[in-house]
């Protein structure tokens, strides 16, 4: 660990050894919620990383570079599983990967323009904020829902401006999809997705010259990659139980984080 925290120390290098010590524990639950779950390697773990160090843009492009390198080997490996396999089913949902795609861009592309040009303390403030209003939604249990067309259309674009701001939009994504596809397509659905839109937004990073920050995703990856193995295995047990319990203590402990944030902010 002592290793792995010098060599992390090249891209952050104004951080202490026990902060770097907490980045890469927070990679680690990073890799385990996306993978568990199909979303949230921004969401459940964004907050935490900007109490250490209050920029998005340095934990946003490496949170994006894992989401492709993982999101794109699950995909793989899930659908040459199904292929093989006597009772074929897909684990992409083609149709709803196009019909919110078709939605979502051009407001991602807003989002992104608004996270490069707006201040970082506002970011903060918007990303805090937003985190404690969906974990309002999971402490309650009433998560958030489509039911027509309409909604399905704001949901889509409030959650690609978001995603553009800051990676957040999963459970507005979530609150569509849960209309319109099977259980067994949900994670890699989402997955298709995000890829997609994170493409969009690292290509915008590169474009406006900001650091992707790849060093620091490299030495970060293995992290991650403990994380997303033990969330491979849960995956499969989250869709054969209920899960309440576990996504309102989330809720807690993420509402709890975004008031720590916007107090930190606002001093």
């Amino acid at each position: 660990m002592a290793e792995c925290t010098a060599k992390l120390a090249v891209f952050m290098p104004e951080l202490a050894g026990y902060q770097y010590a907490l980045i890469a524990g927070i990679f680690i639950w990073s890799g385990f919620v996306r993978s568990g779950l199909g979303f949230g390697g921004a969401l459940f773990t964004l907050p935490f990383l900007l109490l250490i160090h209050n920029d998005p843009l340095i934990f946003l492009p490496i949170i994006s570079i894992h989401l492709l390198f993982f999101a794109g080997l699950t995909i793989i490996r899930a659908e040459r599983k199904s292929n093989g396999s006597s009772n074929h089913q897909g684990t992409v949902n083609w149709a709803f990967v196009r019909y919110s795609l078709l939605i979502m861009i051009i407001p991602k592309l807003a989002g992104v323009i608004g996270l490069l040009v707006l201040p970082t303390d506002l970011m903060n403030i918007i990303i805090f904020s937003l985190i404690a209003a969906y974990s309002l939604t999971y402490i309650l249990g009433k998560p958030m829902q489509s039911n027509s067309r309409i909604l399905d259309v704001l949901f889509l674009i409030a959650a690609a401006y978001v995603s553009g701001t800051s990676l957040i939009g999963g459970p507005l994504v979530i609150a569509v999809a849960l209309r319109h596809i099977k259980p067994h397509e949900f994670r890699n659905t989402l997955f298709m997705i995000w890829c997609v839109l994170v493409a969009i937004k690292l290509s915008a990073f590169v474009i406006a010259k900001v650091d992707i920050q790849l060093l620091g995703a490299l030495w970060l990856l293995p992290f991650a990659g403990i994380g997303h193995i033990i969330g491979h295995h849960f995956h499969n047990r989250l869709l054969q139980q209920d899960s309440r319990s576990f996504y309102q203590i989330l809720g807690w402990i993420l509402l709890a984080t975004s008031f720590v944030g916007l107090a930190q902010v606002m001093a």
